[in-house]
C-alpha cells in the first residue's frame, strides 16, 4: 500500500470509529477497515443512519423537474457522507468521452468508430482517455458503455455510441472500454439493460421477445460486458419487456426476472443497479425486484410518489433490502477506488488525448470502396483537389444527445437545437479536412465549396482533378432517422446530400466521398464514385486523421462492426414501430428476427447487403493459406484454427481475421455466428502463423446455445463447421473444416 492510500485508509478508519461513539460499539479504534470490499462495505452499513442509506439510493435532483444543474457539471449527484468518509458521487455521462456542457473535453470518435477497430487494446485506450478526463474533472461515475446492439434498429438515435450489432464484438470492446475507464478509479457503467434498441417511444415501448434470442443477442452482449470487465453500475432501461407473446410485461427498471434472476443472481452481478433518468415508476415495488438507486431524483425512494422509509416502517420492504441497496453501492466505490483515490480536479493531457483520439479513428475509419485504386492520393501531388459540402473547410461532425461531447478548444460551430429532439444541438468538432488536407499535400490546391447549390460544387468539381465530397447525417439520443439516406434533419431547408453527390460524380469520375454519420446507410450513388470512406463521427482529431488515410500515411485497417443495408426495405422492420411520435405504449416485436440480428437476419433471408458485417478495404492486400482446424482435446472444449497470413501487397497494414462458426442444424442457429478474430499488422512480404483459439467457456459461450427446456447454455451433438476470412459474407471465407461433438443426434 502506497503511503497516500495508506494515509487514506487510516484517516477512513478513525472516522469510522469516532462515528461509532456513544453508539451501540464501544470497541477500540482498528488499525484500518477490513481490506474485503464486502467486509469493508458492511463496516461501514454498521455506523450509518437510516437516513443516511435512504441518501445513497436517490439521486438529488429537484424533484419532477428535466432541468438539472448539479456541481461539477455532473449529469448527476448524490452528496456524501463526510462523517463516514464516503465521498460524494458525481454522475458524467460518456460513451465517448466527459459529456459535460460546463466543460471541454477530448472528444473521442464515436463508440461505433471504436468497435470498427476491432482492437480491444486500443479500445482499452479509448476507454482510459475518458476515464482520465473524468479524473481531471473530478467526476467519478461513468454513464457511458452503450452496448445496445443496433442490428435490430440501425436507424436508432443512439448508434453512434454503439458497439454494432454482434452480441461477442459489442461485449468485448465495450468490455474494454468499461477496464479503461475503471483503471483510472472511475466507477464503470454499461448501459442499457436491456432491448433499448430504438429511440422512438422509448419510454412507451414494450419490447416483446422469447428466452433464447433474448439470451443469445441482447443479453449475452449484456453477459460479456459485465463478467469480462467487472463492471461495477449498470443502468437499466426506459422500455418494458415482455417475455414472449403471451408474457406478462413490466418495465425494465422494475423487472425482477432481468435484474435479480439473471444480473444477480445467474451472473453474479456483485454492483448495483441505477435507473436511466426518471426511469423509476415505482418505490419498493422497484426496489424489491432489483433497483437499488433511483436518478436522477428520489421522487419514488424518497418523494412525492413514494418513501422507502415508510415502506420499510409499513412492512412493504424488510431491512435487509436497503441494507443490501447501499452494501452495493459502496462495495462499487470501495472496489473502484474512490474512498482511496478521491476524484479531486485536476489536470489532464489533452495532446496525449487527442493522439489517442486521432490513433483510435485512424483505426476505425473503413475504406468501402477504391475503384482503380483511385485512394491512396499522393501527397507529393500539385493537383487540384476539390472539397465539398459538411462544413468541411473548418469541422468535422459530432453525435448529439447525453453523449455529446465539447471537445478540447470548444466547438467551432455550433448550429443549435433542431426538432427534434428539441433539446440537444448540433455541435462541430474543431478539426478541418481542408486544414489537414493543406497541411498533408502542401503542394496542392484546395478550394472548397459548401456544398448547398449542387450546380455551383458540380462546375468546381469539373474544374479540379479529384473532388472530395463530405456527406453528414447528424443523429441524436431522442430521435431515430427518417431513413438511412443522406437525408437532412437539422437545418429549415434541407440539403440533398445524395443528390450533390450524383451532382459531382457526374462532373468528375474521380469522385472520393467521406460519410459522416452514427451508422448503417444506403449509398444511392456508390456505382458513380471512385472511392468511399467511413469516418462515422470522428472526433477532434478527425481531419487529421482522415487527411492520413487519404494520402496515404494510415494504411485504413477498419471493419465493418454493422451491416449496411442495400434498402430500408430489407430490414425486419421497413418502417420504425411508433414512428414518429407514439403517445401511448405500443408493441416492439422483436420475435421477427429472433436469433437473427444483424448479418445472421441477412444470411437466414439470402439477402445481399450493400456491404456486410466484417468488411473493409485496405491498400495493400492478404492471402491466408495453410488453414488448420484443430479441436481441443475434447471437442466440446472449443477449437483452434492456425493459418498463416501474407501481406501480398506493396504497403505495410493490418488485417482482421474472422473467425465464424455453424452449429449442428438440430439447434435451429442462423446460418453463422462469428466467434472470434485476430488483427495482425504485417509488412509488405511479410508472412505470420496466427492461431485463433475459441474457447467453449469463454463468457460469449461460443459453441453453445440457450435451451430454454433447462433454461441453460447447451452444447449440441453434432457437426460444426467452421469458416475464416475478412467479412461474414461466404464470398470472403473459407471453409477450414467440420469438427464433431458427441454421438450424431
Amino acid at each position: 500500500m502506497d503511503r497516500k492510500k495508506s494515509h487514506l485508509a487510516g484517516l477512513f478508519a478513525l472516522l469510522l470509529w469516532a462515528s461509532g461513539c456513544g453508539s451501540a460499539s464501544n470497541v477500540p479504534p482498528p488499525t484500518h477497515p477490513p481490506t474485503d470490499p464486502d467486509q469493508r462495505a458492511d463496516f461501514v452499513i454498521a455506523r450509518m443512519t437510516q437516513d443516511e442509506k435512504i441518501q445513497l439510493v436517490a439521486g438529488s435532483g429537484t424533484l419532477g423537474s428535466n432541468s438539472l444543474s448539479f456541481p461539477r457539471g455532473a449529469g448527476g449527484y448524490i452528496p456524501g457522507i463526510p462523517r463516514l468518509g464516503i465521498p460524494d458521487l458525481y454522475f458524467m455521462d460518456g460513451s465517448l468521452g466527459l459529456a459535460s456542457r460546463m466543460d471541454q473535453a477530448t472528444a473521442l470518435p464515436s463508440s461505433l468508430a471504436s468497435a470498427a477497430s476491432w482492437d480491444v487494446s486500443e479500445a482499452y485506450k479509448f476507454g482510459k482517455v475518458i476515464g482520465s478526463d473524468m479524473r481531471a474533472y473530478g467526476v467519478n461515475v461513468n454513464l457511458g458503455g452503450n452496448i445496445n446492439l443496433i442490428g435490430h434498429e440501425p436507424r436508432d438515435g443512439r448508434t453512434f455510441e454503439t458497439k454494432g450489432e454482434d452480441p461477442i464484438l459489442a461485449g468485448k470492446i465495450a468490455a474494454a472500454h468499461i477496464l479503461g475507464v475503471q483503471d483510472q478509479h472511475i466507477v464503470g457503467g454499461i448501459k442499457h439493460f436491456v432491448l433499448n434498441d430504438q429511440e422512438t417511444g422509448r419510454m412507451l415501448a414494450n419490447t416483446i421477445v422469447d428466452e433464447r434470442s433474448a439470451r443469445e443477442t441482447d443479453l449475452l452482449a449484456f453477459e460479456i460486458g459485465i463478467k469480462d470487465s467487472k463492471v461495477q453500475s449498470v443502468m437499466c432501461s426506459y422500455n418494458l419487456i415482455q417475455w414472449g407473446s403471451s408474457g406478462n410485461s413490466a418495465y425494465s427498471c422494475e423487472n425482477s426476472h432481468l435484474l435479480n434472476d439473471i444480473l444477480k443472481g445467474e451472473w453474479g452481478f456483485p454492483g448495483f443497479v441505477m435507473s436511466d433518468w426518471w426511469a423509476t415508476h415505482s418505490s419498493y415495488q422497484a426496489a424489491l425486484a432489483g433497483l437499488d438507486q433511483e436518478q436522477p431524483d428520489s421522487d419514488y425512494f424518497n418523494g412525492p410518489h413514494g418513501s422507502l422509509t415508510q415502506d420499510i416502517q409499513n412492512g412493504m420492504m424488510p431491512q435487509s433490502r436497503i441494507d443490501n441497496m447501499v452494501h452495493r453501492i459502496l462495495r462499487a466505490m470501495i472496489v473502484s477506488g474512490l474512498f482511496d483515490y478521491p476524484s479531486i480536479p485536476g489536470t489532464s493531457d489533452p495532446a496525449a488525448n487527442g493522439a489517442i483520439a486521432q490513433e483510435a479513428e485512424e483505426q476505425g475509419a473503413v475504406l468501402l470502396k477504391n475503384a482503380g485504386g483511385q485512394l491512396p492520393l499522393d501527397p507529393d501531388t500539385t493537383m487540384k483537389i476539390a472539397v465539398i459540402g459538411s462544413h468541411a473547410d473548418i469541422a468535422v461532425l459530432s453525435g448529439g444527445g447525453s453523449a455529446q461531447v465539447y471537445p478540447t478548444g470548444g466547438p467551432v460551430l455550433n448550429e443549435g437545437v433542431p426538432n427534434p429532439p428539441d433539446w440537444a444541438p448540433v455541435i462541430w468538432d474543431p478539426s478541418s479536412p481542408v486544414g489537414a488536407i493543406k497541411v498533408t499535400a502542401p503542394g496542392a490546391t484546395v478550394p472548397y465549396d459548401d456544398g448547398t447549390d449542387a450546380t455551383s460544387a458540380a462546375n468546381l468539381a469539373a474544374a479540379s482533378n479529384v473532388a472530395i465530397v463530405f456527406v453528414s447525417q447528424w443523429e441524436c439520443e431522442g430521435m431515430d432517422l427518417p431513413s438511412l439516406n443522406f437525408t437532412d434533419v437539422i437545418h429549415a431547408t434541407p440539403i440533398n446530400q445524395d443528390a450533390l453527390v450524383t451532382a459531382v460524380a457526374a462532373a468528375n469520375p474521380h469522385t472520393i466521398v467521406v460519410l459522416e454519420n452514427g451508422g448503417a446507410q444506403v449509398l444511392p450513388w456508390l456505382a458513380n464514385v471512385s472511392a468511399v470512406l467511413e469516418a462515422w463521427y470522428p472526433g477532434q482529431k478527425g481531419a487529421e486523421a482522415i487527411a492520413n488515410i487519404l494520402f496515404g500515411r494510415v494504411n485504413p485497417s477498419g471493419k465493418l462492426p454493422i451491416t449496411f443495408p442495400a434498402s430500408v426495405n430489407d430490414l425486419p422492420r421497413p418502417v420504425i414501430p411508433g414512428w414518429p411520435n407514439p403517445t401511448a405504449q405500443f408493441n416492439l416485436d422483436f420475435t421477427i428476427e429472433g436469433l437473427n440480428v444483424g448479418y445472421k437476419w441477412f444470411d437466414s433471408k439470402n439477402i445481399t447487403p450493400l456491404f456486410p458485417f466484417g468488411f473493409g478495404l485496405s491498400y495493400t492486400t492478404f492471402s491466408i493459406a495453410n488453414i488448420q482446424l484443430i479441436p481441443n482435446s475434447s471437442s466440446v472444449n472449443g477449437f483452434q484454427v492456425s493459418f498463416s497470413l501474407t501481406n501480398t501487397g506493396s504497403r505495410a497494414g493490418a488485417e482482421v481475421v474472422q473467425v465464424y462458426l455453424a452449429l449442428p442444424p438440430v439447434t435451429g442457429e442462423p446460418p453463422k455466428r462469428l466467434v472470434g478474430w485476430s488483427k495482425v499488422f504485417l509488412q509488405p512480404g511479410a508472412q505470420q502463423q496466427v492461431t485463433i483459439i475459441v474457447n467453449a467457456s469463454d463468457s460469449s459461450h461460443p459453441l453453445s446455445y440457450w435451451d430454454t427446456t433447462t433454461h441453460a447454455w447447451v452444447v449440441a451433438n453434432g457437426d460444426y463447421t467452421v469458416y475464416v476470412g475478412n467479412s461474414s459474407a461466404l464470398k470472403d471465407l473459407t471453409t477450414a473444416g467440420t469438427f464433431l461433438v458427441g454421438p450424431y443426434p
